[in-house]
């Protein structure tokens, strides 16, 4: 899977720190905390038809991220949001649109790791781009990477953060051996998501995905744990490792770049029968009159 550039983001219209200019005029200033540290936030929201999807639950995880890195100033979420309005109309966007929403520590007097020089107020950056779900919808393919997520003893998965090197270094490996994406195990050898997604698995038509133990949160996969309560289809959150996965009748990932994607096969075992099975199927369904019918008017 390698995205492609799609000709209607070439003059893109994008916010940082409040001012709206060109993609190719944007800049963020090389003591700004994003570039000294990867001191920063970050989420991706995803807009259907003038709404965005759970924009509440983004925010909000958001905000506890920042304050779990001990941001001095939050913006509120009236004030991403109208910044977010702002940059939609700037590129006069409605539908099938990823924003990308970066809030940094913002820009230090000098260089250097300590919070302290970070005295102006942080940086919002929003970046929206006409960009369908990434993943092919038919399904894609997996490897299991050697890199491992950190558990909360390191750096803990609950703080969203900009630090993404662990996912580049799997999804490196997954490139190399000609997969989509790579699975990650956490630091006991379980299942704990992929490079860029969650995990889902059926067996005996019951619903499993692991902990996020040693993984964000995900918007997304609890829509799904919710989808399923409400269709009751019974899922079990727990520890699973690879045999299960590999044993498993159907897997599927989900993600906000992607929404709810069937996977064939992983580390070159089909999955099942090789093709999306029927509760995936019946959650894609679910998934999308859900997107359809909820989320926060923006435009």
């Amino acid at each position: 899977m390698l995205q492609t550039f799609d000709e209607r983001n070439r003059n893109l219209i994008v916010s940082v720190g409040g001012r709206l200019s060109h993609r190719d005029e944007a800049g963020v200033s090389p003591f700004d905390s994003v570039v000294q540290g990867g001191d920063a936030v970050w989420e991706g929201l995803r807009l259907y038809q003038g709404r965005i999807f759970r924009l509440e639950e983004h925010l909000a995880r958001l905000r506890r991220s920042a304050r779990a890195l001990a941001f001095d100033q939050i913006p509120s979420a009236a004030e991403i949001t109208a910044e977010i309005r702002r940059t939609l109309a700037a590129n006069d966007m409605t539908d099938n649109v990823h924003i990308r929403l970066t809030l940094s520590r913002g820009v230090k007097i000098t260089s250097g790791m300590d919070p302290r020089l970070n005295q102006s107020g942080p940086t919002l950056i929003v970046l929206p781009e006409f960009k369908p779900p990434v993943y092919d919808a038919s399904g894609i393919r997996l490897v299991t990477a050697s890199v491992r997520r950190t558990g909360p003893d390191c750096l803990d998965p609950k703080i969203h953060h900009n630090n993404l090197l662990t996912s580049i270094l799997a999804k490196i490996e997954a490139n190399v051996a000609g997969a989509d994406d790579a699975i990650m195990l956490d630091q006991r050898g379980f299942v704990a998501e992929t490079n860029a997604t969650h995990v889902f698995l059926v067996r005996d038509g019951a619903l499993g995905t692991p902990t996020t133990a040693a993984c964000p949160e995900g918007i997304t996969r609890q829509a799904v744990l919710d989808l399923a309560a409400q269709a009751a289809l019974p899922c079990t959150i727990g520890d699973y490792s690879l045999t299960q996965v590999y044993a498993a009748a159907e897997v599927f990932v989900t993600g906000t770049m992607g929404g709810l994607t069937p996977v064939l096969a992983v580390d070159g075992r089909p999955i099942g029968e090789g093709k999306p099975g029927p509760v995936t199927l019946r959650l894609i369904d679910l998934f999308a009159e859900l997107t359809a019918s909820s989320g926060t008017q923006v435009c």
